[in-house]
């Protein structure tokens, strides 16, 4: 074909240059075209995460310390989206949280399989506490009774199970000698196991006296893997604050010796400074996909101002590639970035929940949690249909008992949660409301209240164990609307109505800095919803809850 213009010279060399270059942008359009990710990957409360693969599915578990049910765990297909499909330990019989202090429970669980069986370990911080297992054929359950395992010292076991089948519990301890330097010092150690009986094999080895790092602290939540040839081992260090850490380190021996990686710690905040958007990175575990990836799930916290964080650790997702040997984290980068290119997986999303929760089933969502063990029903889907009725009891939310709540966890700095109650309360003492609570010595109360043959509205804070009342207000009707929500991190506000969405004011700008880690010392993150209570007196009174609304940007 003759062209009508043909090109000038100059017109004929541009042509060529785009020629050239035209594979390097296609390069680098195919590179930033791809789906991306966002993180956290599981977002509020959920740390310590650990994961397995079983073909496609990938599941995921998380500490859960004094709520029950205990140990929440999701499934995925493509390692960003994930749905919760229940808890492991959700009967009383497999998890006793009787008067255990806040941010004790259940600590650090790992989820692995095996020919057929799903293995969750965990440690029971508690006074009567210790490390167990459990089993299942199937991850929604049910799930085995715990079997405890003797002379097992520490925290955060693992299960490593390798190519011949046998089966390597690791843990960490204390030094054998221990003096004023080594209050913080763990050894990590290893043993056989035979995970038919709960019974030992062999004897057990320590595998590290410390961490990577001379003097370094807290050495804890060991994960084995094979790769190689080599035994893999990454541990957690330096605290679950601003200094936490992952190191690594490798030997041909299961039971050592371990060399240190040279460029330890491969994954920390540490060195950002406390003015950086994610903090806390660290307590990791590794997963590879079936399309030959690595990738590692770890905890990090989202903080705001003077290094505080309400929402508690989250869970993040982050990148995984291998060099001389040894794995490198987020290559490039080295760090835990709020958005990344996903997984080369195929998109698979779960419908989305709604929004509003009409209590019109008989059984509560997977997303509401007691706090510690519930030994009796205060709680009913039947008895009022359509509603959720708690009974009053004497357990108070400032006590180390199980109160009549339920709760959920708060997923950003932005949310909205409000409810209809139905509640007249026929003698002093007895309130019902909403709660945003980080434990029991900090919180605040949201209540229909009656003191003194008055009935109000009252806003309370229980900060460390002293109680204040913010704001109150007489209020004589059984029906009210209740509202808590927050326009970003630092304050909550407190609404009400009579008539529903015509919100009047109770208080604004309420300081949320008081639920913040760094004022409360928790391991746990802030959590929203309903309870009632008679506070230390019998009650045969009730309240009951039509709606319960939680949304978060």
């Amino acid at each position: 074909m003759k062209l009508n213009n043909p090109l000038s010279p100059t017109g004929f060399l541009f042509v060529v240059f785009c020629l050239l270059i035209s594979p390097v942008l296609a390069q680098d359009t195919q590179l930033d075209s791809g789906r991306k990710y966002s993180n956290p990957i599981i977002r509020g409360y959920h740390p310590d995460p650990s994961i397995c693969r079983v073909g496609e599915d990938y599941y995921l578990v998380h500490s859960s310390n004094e709520y029950f049910p205990g140990i929440p765990i999701y499934h995925s297909r493509d390692l960003v989206n994930w749905q919760q499909i229940g808890h492991v330990l959700d009967r009383p019989s497999q998890l006793n949280l009787d008067g255990i202090k806040a941010s004790a429970g259940i600590w650090a669980p790992t989820i692995r399989y095996h020919d057929g069986t799903f293995y969750v370990i965990t440690t029971l911080g508690a006074p009567k506490g210790g490390n167990f297992y459990v089993t299942a054929t199937n991850p929604q359950g049910p799930w085995s009774e715990p079997r405890f395992i003797p002379d097992a010292p520490g925290i955060d076991p693992d299960i490593f199970f390798d190519d011949d089948g046998k089966a390597y519990y690791s843990g960490n301890d204390r030094p054998e000698i221990q003096s004023p330097d080594t209050t913080k010092l763990r050894t990590i150690w290893v043993r056989e196991i035979n995970l038919k009986t709960g019974e030992w094999v062999g004897e057990r080895k320590n595998i590290l006296t410390e961490g990577a790092f001379r003097g370094a602290s807290s050495a804890e939540g060991p994960h084995i893997y094979k790769k190689d040839k080599y035994y893999y081992l990454i541990i957690a260090e330096g605290g679950t604050g601003v200094t936490h850490s992952a190191t690594v380190f490798r030997s041909k021996n299961i039971y050592g010796p371990y060399e240190s990686n040279k460029k330890n710690p491969i994954i920390t905040h540490r060195h950002l400074g406390e003015d950086f958007p994610i903090a806390c990175i660290g307590h990791a575990d590794l997963v590879k996909t079936q399309n030959g990836e690595w990738w590692m799930v770890l905890l990090g916290a989202r903080v705001y101002g003077d290094f505080d964080y309400n929402l508690g650790r989250e869970t993040f997702l982050t990148p995984v590639t291998w060099e001389g040997g040894w794995p490198v984290v987020n290559a490039g980068y080295g760090q835990v970035t709020f958005t990344g290119k996903a997984p080369k997986l195929k998109e698979h999303l779960f419908e989305p929940k709604p929004s509003v929760v009409q209590f019109d089933t008989n059984t509560l969502g997977f997303e509401w949690n007691f706090i510690r063990t519930p030994r009796e029903n205060f709680w009913s889907l039947t008895e009022r249909a359509g509603w959720l009725r708690l009974k009053l009891r004497p357990e108070k939310l400032t006590e180390q008992k199980s109160p009549s709540a339920i709760t959920r966890r708060i997923t950003e700095f932005k949310f909205n949660a409000s409810t209809s109650m139905n509640f007249s309360p026929k003698k002093d003492g007895e309130s019902a409301g909403m709660v945003i609570l980080m434990s029991n010595n900090f919180h605040y109360r949201f209540e229909v209240i009656k003191d003194q043959g008055a009935q109000s509205i009252r806003l309370t804070l229980t900060n460390g164990g002293k109680e204040t009342i913010i704001a109150e207000k007489n209020y004589n009707e059984p029906n009210v609307y209740l509202k808590i929500w927050s326009s970003g991190p630092t304050e909550y506000h407190f609404d009400y109505a009579t008539n529903k969405d015509q919100w009047i004011e109770f208080k604004h700008n309420v300081d949320a800095r008081v639920l913040s880690k760094r004022n409360t010392q928790g391991f746990t993150g802030t959590m929203v919803g309903l309870y009632a209570s008679s506070n230390g007196q019998s009650s045969d009174n009730v309240a009951d809850f039509d709606w319960f609304e939680y949304s978060a940007e």
